[in-house]
């Protein structure tokens, strides 16, 4: 019988199998069955296919408030209608499974084109003037930042929805840290328009500088004659073609304004925009958080397949250098008898050169010092005969004048002469000097 697991451990290794062996999305068709959008703003969906009235397939999915507030704005401004049960979407989805609630399907988006068919979309005169002008999702072009950390916020100081955006942002549970800086705009009025125009004109200035990630337009409701001001041409051109994201939270359960509709996202009141953006952090820390499991998972997986190599190559570089040096020490044992041998052998005749060079060596000393002896004798015999002794002893004398022989003095009658013999020294003057007439 095979060994039993746990729940838990079967369910994990569906979800190990599932995300190794799953591309990492799909781009799916598939109808809504079931629609419902949390408080948070998540929107859960039971996504059906079907043959005739006789359901084929179903499974849950999900598409969080991050990613539903762009992808539910975009579909609205394309197709002028809300994602709604009943409809055939083409989906790019994510297969994801959890331990506890089965596998589902993560939205990522969704393509309105698809849904849009022959549905006719009926706009106001300025609506109509915008999406002639390419203004409708040109706001849209821009991808929100993964955590928008500089917001800048067009509303009243004093403006209650003001307020609430600010507690929200300052007080969530995880402690998000949000840099928001508020530009003062009028939110109703004949001038509210052009107050909120030169507030992006600000905040476009100040952007080079602080770089902000989004705008964020706030209200806190009102009468339907008090947002009149966001249904602006030059307001919606401008908001149209702002340079980074703008989110409108104006917070009317009426039908959107055209700032709505021309904004990046829509999303209800303010503090619905306070969650939204706080949603992008979630997300990016949900996303972080899942990748770090999967780094994790893929590092601990590659240190398990890499020491098992490691043992192998291991194992395998063992036996070969235990061979390798059998190998070497059989070969360096041949050689050091070869070197003996060949030593022997060399030493032997070079002991039999040495005793034949001692020979000659002894041979050619002898008759060498000989000759030197010979040699030495006969000049022995020549320094003796040069000697001056030898000749004072042969009975001739050295005469000398002050100290000089006399071939070498200038010789003048009346100096004192010293004459050397073998035995004696005699001093003498000079009486007379005559040429010798032998040359």
């Amino acid at each position: 019988m095979q060994q039993a697991i746990s729940l838990l451990d079967l369910n994990n290794i569906i979800r190990d199998s599932l995300e190794n062996n799953l591309s990492p999305s799909y781009w799916v068709v598939a109808e809504i069955g079931e629609l419902k959008l949390a408080p948070q703003g998540h929107a859960y969906l039971e996504l059906v296919e079907k043959n005739g009235n006789q359901v084929k397939a179903k499974i849950r999915a999900n598409v969080w408030q991050y990613t539903f507030r762009t992808v539910s704005g975009k579909f609205k401004a394309t197709t002028g209608q809300d994602v709604r049960a009943g409809m055939k979407i083409l989906a790019l989805a994510t297969v994801t499974f959890h331990e506890l609630y089965g596998i589902s399907l993560n939205i990522k988006d969704i393509d309105p084109n698809f849904t849009l068919g022959e549905r006719a979309r009926i706009r106001q005169e300025i609506i109509d003037r915008l999406t002639a002008e390419g203004m409708m999702a040109l706001n849209k072009r821009f991808d929100l930042p993964s955590v928008p950390q500089r917001v800048a916020v067009i509303s009243s100081q004093s403006a209650a929805g003001y307020g609430d955006f600010v507690q929200q942002l300052q007080s969530n549970r995880y402690g998000y840290q949000v840099h928001f800086k508020l530009f003062q705009a009028i939110l109703q009025g004949t001038e509210a328009a052009k107050t909120m125009i030169k507030a992006l004109e600000q905040i476009e200035e100040e952007s080079q500088d602080i770089g902000f990630d989004m705008v964020v337009i706030i209200r806190g409701g009102g009468a339907q004659m008090d947002l009149d001001c966001f249904d602006d041409f030059h307001l919606a051109m401008s908001i149209a073609k702002y340079p980074i994201p703008v989110i409108t939270g104006i917070g009317h359960e009426r039908d959107e304004t055209i700032a709505d509709l021309v904004a990046h996202t829509k999303v209800k009141t303010p503090t619905a925009a306070a969650e939204f953006i706080l949603s992008g952090f979630m997300g990016f820390e949900e996303n972080l958080l899942t990748n770090l499991k999967k780094i994790e998972r893929n590092v601990s997986q590659r240190l398990v397949w890499e020491e098992r190599r490691l043992t192998e190559s291991q194992s395998r570089i063992k036996n070969a250098n235990s061979i390798r040096i059998n190998r070497s020490f059989e070969l360096l044992e041949q050689k050091k008898k070869t070197i003996l041998q060949f030593s022997s052998n060399t030493l032997k005749m070079e002991v039999f050169k040495v005793e034949n060079f001692e020979a000659t060596i002894k041979k050619d000393f002898k008759t060498k010092l000989q000759s030197a002896a010979n040699n030495l004798s006969s000049l022995e015999k020549s320094i003796q005969n040069l000697n001056p002794l030898s000749f004072l002893k042969k009975g001739y004398t050295r005469s000398e004048i002050d100290g000089k022989p006399i071939h070498q003095s200038e010789l003048k009658e009346g100096m004192e002469m010293v004459t050397f013999s073998h035995i004696q020294k005699i001093k003498s003057t000079i009486t007379k000097i005559e040429e010798n007439g032998k040359q």
